[in-house]
């Protein structure tokens, strides 16, 4: 299966890419976002009336834009409102960044060990056969990119690489990263299914006792589903604020 998904999400996976490289470098932080409530894209100075006056005052091409972007945020406002998603699972502390296409959580293990997962949106899919008595029907599991980090607080840290489906995480890449970056083209381990089927089976024991499990992937999907929402209505609020401009 992750073989499949490697082509679909070849094109989507810039930001992961560029996680990977923060990671590499990790002197670069990222600041961490207030919990904050679901925006009102349709604000009070943003009415259908105001829209409207402001249409007439365009192009009859921007007019059409403007019409079709207002329509298009009240169906999605409408058909599948985005909410206000938990900012905790479990152990772990989620730092959401409105505007970008991944998520932050932290958490801890013990006394001395601190995790990070970096979570991107929806990066991929692959299409499966559907359950049931349809056997020609098919379905579609949409795939997130994960990269989980594990500190002591040491010069180095242990990576893993991992594939979160919408029921269960697949190990993909175990490497060590040197905190102070020192080596440009870091060695970064075999292919996690190259490896000795009993060693696989401890390295996912070994995040799941961590909590990096499959109800995290479970959490992850259904709050990558509303973050898709809430960015596609941001999106497309913005669009038409620059048409309006």
């Amino acid at each position: 299966m992750a073989g499949l998904v490697q082509a679909s999400r070849r094109s989507l996976l810039s930001p992961f890419r560029t996680l990977k490289l923060h990671l590499l470098h990790p002197n670069q932080q990222f600041s961490r976002q207030p919990n904050r409530p679901i925006p009102n894209f349709l604000t009070q100075t943003q009415t259908t009336t105001h829209l409207s006056t402001a249409a007439l005052q365009k192009s009859p091409f921007e007019s059409n834009i403007l019409r079709i972007l207002r329509n298009e945020i009240q169906y999605q406002s409408d058909y599948a409102p985005p909410h206000q998603s938990a900012m905790e699972f479990n152990a772990f502390v989620v730092e959401d960044r409105p505007g970008e296409q991944w998520i932050t959580l932290r958490g801890k293990f013990g006394e001395n060990e601190t995790i990070k997962i970096e979570a991107t949106m929806f990066d991929g899919s692959v299409v499966v056969p559907k359950s049931g008595d349809d056997s020609n029907a098919e379905d579609v599991r949409l795939h997130i990119s994960l990269l989980v980090d594990i500190s002591k607080g040491e010069e180095c840290d242990l990576e893993f690489v991992c594939s979160s489906w919408p029921d269960h995480i697949e190990i993909q890449k175990v490497y060590i990263l040197r905190r102070d970056g020192s080596l440009k083209w870091p060695y970064m381990g075999p292919n996690f299914w190259d490896l000795d089927k009993k060693l696989q089976s401890a390295l996912l024991d070994f995040l799941k006792a961590r909590g990096v499990n499959n109800d995290l992937s479970v959490f992850l999907h259904e709050f990558m589903t509303n973050k898709d929402r809430t960015e596609l209505i941001r999106w497309l609020a913005k669009t038409m604020s620059f048409v309006l401009e």
